[in-house]
């Protein structure tokens, strides 16, 4: 069989009116999840595999139909999240205008947690629930025999009578036997972060699920069992990228410290290898130490990102995030100690959050010093505990996300949770905290002092200005 998985554009993007800068100016990731899919398929089956990444490529919805078409494919892949479901339904139209006859396949966190919506809307012919390599593989090997898919875990589909979901597959949990994403399959040259020094960027997944409990965030369809890949493993993956020309990595765990004997290993192996990489991690202040520091330093990590989410103790706690204000500061003074880039997360609009909290986010952001942050308004995805209790309380009135996964509608906003300000002036306190950390004089000198290059300084030009445009 043919079989094209597409990342589709992001014109519908739900939450596309919250003013986020450095991601609108970090340029487009690699579609990793789709890549690993694309990369089982290659290995262990006969199937033709295609990928068709709109993103980087920048195309709209009419050249997506004309490659459609050009591809011919017998059945075609899809990534659901809950914020790109409107592009994802688009583009399931699209397949469908083309020739009716192509089956549609969705997976990702949004069929997770919605299979029964999900398979009710229109020219969707499968969900494939949980990690998708193994089981996307044995749906297209049955795809024709309803009665062997009836046996697959994972499989979700519609009949005459019923709809079929035959239950959740088990979490892969040998992660070094997963090929690694078929990155010539895309034009991985184009993918490009404001954040990396290089011209071409990949990222990079070294594990699966998070152990912790963060009540604004959640990955169902990963799990919250920690599973990780060897150092090796993982290494072998960073060499393979050198030999396509790439040098440059975003490591995307969402805790990428959780073992630390993992993370010296890994360093070590970088080393080993003399491998001549920049990359920066994600991880958490409370899970990190000065050995750990030293020696990402030393293999190559130039940045880590840390998320704080509050700049108070009282929404700290309501956020369960289980760290202190004190520990940012210690993790952060060592980073600096050792040189190393340091990216903040920070979110406002948090339940019982008032203006005067905000602002002490603001003064305790500025306090820690780090070289960028990233600031959201908080917004309560489906399935976290901070919109299940919302809808306890009674503060959400009503499932929103999931009328939406019902019946999609280009006119839907999801609600803000906190009841203390308005939309509006959580938007201006989201452009005050932008300005007040990014157009400080000092600030600015400092990271023009840091510039090596042209591009470079382009990139932060860019990034400055649309902070400077914010209104």
């Amino acid at each position: 069989m043919n079989i094209l998985l597409i990342n589709p554009p992001r014109d519908n993007e739900v939450i596309g009116n919250n003013p986020i800068i450095i991601e609108k100016n970090r340029g487009v990731n690699p579609p990793l999840g789709i890549l690993y899919v694309a990369a089982y398929i290659e290995k262990y089956s006969n199937h033709k595999i295609s990928v068709l990444d709109c993103q980087v490529e920048s195309l709209n919805y009419e050249q997506l139909q004309n490659r459609i078409k050009k591809s011919n494919p017998d059945i075609v892949g899809l990534t659901a999240m809950s914020l790109t479901l409107l592009d994802v339904i688009q583009t399931a139209k699209i397949v469908k205008e083309t020739n009716k006859d192509i089956r549609v396949v969705l997976g990702g966190p949004h069929v997770h947690l919605f299979p029964e919506e999900t398979i009710c809307l229109p020219n969707i012919d499968f969900l494939v629930l949980g990690e998708g390599e193994i089981v996307f593989m044995k749906l297209i090997d049955h795809i024709k025999d309803t009665d062997a898919l009836e046996s697959i875990k994972g499989i979700v589909f519609k009949t005459e009578s019923k709809i079929v979901n035959t239950g959740l597959p088990e979490p892969i949990k040998q992660l070094d036997d997963l090929p690694f994403p078929a990155r010539h399959l895309v034009p991985y040259k184009n993918y490009r972060s404001l954040l990396t020094k290089g011209q071409v960027v990949t990222t990079i997944f070294t594990s699966r699920g998070c152990p912790f409990k963060c009540s604004f965030c959640d990955r169902p369809h990963l799990g919250k069992k920690f599973r990780a890949r060897s150092a090796l493993n993982v290494v072998e993956e960073l060499q393979q990228c050198k030999e396509m020309g790439i040098s440059d990595f975003l490591f995307y765990d969402d805790t990428f410290t959780v073992n630390k004997q993992r993370v010296l290993d890994i360093c070590n192996e970088v080393c080993k290898k003399k491998l001549d990489i920049n990359w920066d991690i994600r991880t958490r202040v409370d899970t990190i130490d000065e050995e750990m520091i030293i020696h990402l330093k030393k293999a190559g990590c130039r940045s880590i990102h840390y998320g704080i989410e509050a700049g108070t103790e009282k929404i700290l706690k309501i956020l369960n995030k289980g760290i202190t204000l004190e520990q940012a500061k210690k993790t952060f003074d060592l980073t600096r100690k050792h040189k190393m880039n340091i990216l903040a997360y920070f979110m406002i609009g948090n339940p019982d959050e008032s203006r005067e909290d905000i602002y002490t986010t603001y003064k305790v952001m500025k306090k820690l010093k780090p070289d960028y942050v990233h600031i959201t308004i908080l917004t309560p995805f489906p399935g976290t505990k901070i919109y299940k209790d919302g809808l306890l309380s009674g503060i959400i009135k009503n499932d929103y996300w999931k009328a939406f996964a019902k019946k999609p509608s280009d006119d839907f906003n999801p609600l803000h949770i906190n009841t203390l300000l308005s939309k509006s002036e959580l938007n201006q306190l989201l452009r005050i905290g932008y300005k007040k950390f990014y157009l400080r004089p000092f600030y600015i000198f400092n990271q023009f002092l840091k510039v090596r290059s042209l591009t470079e300084f382009l990139k932060k030009m860019k990034a400055g200005l649309s902070v400077a445009s914010m209104k």
